[in-house]
């Protein structure tokens, strides 16, 4: 353990140290003002202070933008890499101790003060691993400590941009005091299947994009597992939409039914997803699965008008993502897994993730209390269901923009014509070249191979700040 004795490790264990027992003291002073909240009460009725609004934007600055930057900055080992992640957590330190210092609206206890220490927790446990394998110690024992580091360092990495998601989620939910008593089961089952179809939705556009070579090693199609997902996600809503043993409602039921037909579609699509010799084949149950969902959720019966068009149009647009992934998969595609030779996908293909973005935000706004604050505001559907489309498009841009970074940067140097520069030749679609099983590879090491010595990363011509490049657009 002689690592472990050196000056460095020290400082930082002191300095880790330090911030915990500030963290601890920071959060014992912020709960000064909670004889402000009436009994019963989430939340006093002061409004959020200006300290307040800085530490949600500085998380989202740091948690929803810097990190994921940073995280495709590693993958493709780029030396822009550590400054992102160091700029990130130093903004991310800042905004957590904002929040326990502000004197505006008060909290009574709730998931987001809760989840923040355990978010904070991975990050400091990212930063732990990746300052230790930046240190390079190889020898004796802790050549088995890097190993577990170089894992741990790219499971934490990866899970961190999901892990604040959820966290950004609890915040805006505890702001306004929502999910609570009785309403906390229709809360839960908005957010998380709206959640579900904002990831599907960036799922489908990874694998669009960057994806195909990694899908083509596997031997399977990507219906086999959407189907697979469908059909799992069927079972647990077949049993835990109504309460067992308590009187049926239409809700229930429809709920119910819903969940029938998604195991039933599942089965078959896996099914479907396979030729007579084995090899993959494309099918149109997802896409089917999707459209049918979107019909039954837009005639949902909804207490108030407003809640009955912002479900109606989520029906509506969620109908349009299964039918655009149909004509995508047997018309666009015509059963290929790609039809670009490019490097980029076809323009349609861009439609269903879209849409399923733009499907995710509609049902996660579509909570009973959201829409009695819009009714009370007078505040109608139309300009609720451009604000939410809006955060579609900023997500949907975000997302090509991190794969963007992906691409242009792990695409190998393409030989050079005769009096031309060596340059890059981005690759977005993923066709198998021989180049195929490194990206791939690229992307399951996640963002260690840059913090590895010389001897353990040796120099690739698509190695980033090793081969003096500085692309990264």
């Amino acid at each position: 353990m002689q690592g472990f004795s050196n000056p460095p490790i020290r400082g930082l264990a002191w300095t880790l140290a330090t911030i915990l027992l500030s963290a601890r003291q920071a959060i014992a002073h912020g709960d000064h003002d909670m004889d402000k909240i009436e009994d019963g009460e989430a939340m006093s009725v002061d409004p959020l202070d200006a300290i307040l609004w800085i530490h949600i934007l500085l998380m989202m600055l740091s948690f929803g933008i810097i990190f994921p930057t940073g995280m495709v900055l590693g993958i493709v080992r780029n030396r822009w890499h550590v400054p992102t992640q160091v700029l990130g957590t130093v903004i991310a330190v800042v905004a957590y101790f904002l929040g326990h210092m502000h004197k505006g609206r008060q909290f009574s206890k709730n998931v987001h003060a809760s989840f923040a220490n355990w978010l904070m927790l991975m990050l400091v446990v990212q930063v732990v691993f990746g300052i230790y394998l930046k240190f390079h110690i190889t020898k004796g024992f802790h050549g088995k400590i890097r190993k577990v580091a170089v894992h741990g360092h790219g499971i934490v990495g990866k899970a961190m941009p999901v892990v604040a998601w959820v966290q950004m989620i609890f915040g805006g939910i505890t702001a306004l005091g929502f999910c609570r008593d009785d309403h906390l089961g229709q809360c839960l089952a908005h957010f998380i299947m709206g959640g579900a179809f904002i990831g599907y939705g960036i799922l489908l556009t990874i694998m669009m994009l960057v994806g195909q070579a990694w899908l083509k090693r596997t031997g399977r199609s990507q219906e086999f597992f959407d189907s697979a997902v469908i059909a799992a996600w069927g079972c647990v809503n077949t049993f835990t939409e109504h309460r067992w043993g308590s009187a049926w409602v239409a809700n229930d039921i429809q709920h119910t039914t819903m969940g029938v037909i998604w195991w039933c579609a599942g089965l078959a699509g896996v099914w479907l997803s396979r030729k007579r010799d084995g090899s993959p084949k494309r099918n149109f149950i997802p896409g089917f699965v999707i459209l049918i969902t979107g019909w039954g959720m837009s005639g949902h019966p909804q207490h108030l008008p407003v809640s009955t068009m912002v479900h109606t149009v989520f029906g509506y647009t969620l109908m349009a993502a299964g039918l655009s992934r149909i004509i995508e998969v047997a018309f666009v595609l015509r059963d290929q897994a790609t039809i670009s030779e490019d490097g980029d996908a076809n323009s349609f293909q861009y439609i269903p993730p879209f849409l399923l973005y733009a499907s995710g935000f509609l049902f996660m706004g579509a909570t009973e209390e959201q829409m009695k604050l819009l009714s009370d505001a007078g505040i109608t559907h139309v300009s609720y269901v451009l604000v939410l489309y809006s955060f579609a498009f900023l997500i949907f841009l975000f997302t090509n923009m991190l794969l963007h970074l992906y691409a242009v940067n792990s695409a190998p140097a393409v030989p050079p014509k005769d009096g031309e520069e060596q340059a890059r030749a981005p690759r977005m679609n993923g066709h198998t070249r021989a180049s195929d099983s490194r990206q791939v590879r690229d992307a399951e090491e996640f963002e260690l191979e840059g913090l590895m010595s010389e001897d353990e990363n040796p120099q690739t011509p698509s190695t980033l700040g090793k081969n003096h490049e500085t692309r990264a657009n």
